[in-house]
Formats: C-alpha cells, structure tokens, sequence
C-alpha cells in the first residue's frame, strides 16, 4: 500500500509561478513511476509529467518549457516546478505512483485567474 497526498496548489496570476509537492507513504520501495496529471472541469485526466524509476521524464507537449518534474532519490517526495501559468493551467493536480498497483493522491487545486 502506498499513500500519496500533494500539497502547494493555490490561486496565482497568469505568469506566475506555483510548486506542488507529493509526499508518498507507506511501501514505498515498490514505487516505480511517478507522474503528475491533472483534471480540470468538464474534462479527462490527463497526463502532464512523468518520471520513471530510472530518471527519464516526459511531458504534455502544453507544459514542455514551463513545467519541470523533479522527484528525490528516496522515492518520498515528488515534485512539479510550474512557471509562467496560464488560466487553461487551471485544474485540479493529482499525484500518481506505479508498483504493480497505481496509486493516487487526493489532489490539488490550482487555479491561474487575474
């Protein structure tokens, strides 16, 4: 069993910037993947950043120069650096850990309004 809870979202102007954190608990030796995704209103989960277990990261093409994920060697915390935000940024941020399981985080709210 792992457990997962991000924290750092919050209401930001367009251009700022936010980090979001995700702390993970419990088995977290099993831990392989570790993404960000992200689900605003009236839409699909989608995928915004991923890092495998061996380092390699990828992102949503609508992030690519503005996100950076970032997780520690610990498999404890991950991470999303999220610079120069626009209002279609605007979502609810979940953290996602895969062991032979996918296991996710409550979310968190962020929102890009002026």
């Amino acid at each position: 069993q792992v457990h997962l809870v991000e924290s750092g979202g919050g209401l930001v102007q367009p251009g700022g910037s936010l980090r979001l954190s995700c702390a993970a608990s419990g088995n977290i030796f099993t831990i392989d993947n570790m993404a960000w995704y992200r689900q605003a209103p009236g839409k699909e989960r989608e995928l915004v950043a991923i890092i495998t277990s061996g380092g390699s990261i990828n992102y949503a093409d609508s992030v690519k120069g503005r996100f950076s994920i970032s997780r520690d060697n610990s498999k404890k915390w991950l991470y999303l650096q999220m610079n120069s935000l626009k209002p279609e940024d605007t979502a609810v941020y979940y953290c996602k850990a895969d062991t032979p399981w996918a296991y996710w985080g409550q979310g968190t709210q962020v929102t890009v309004s002026s």
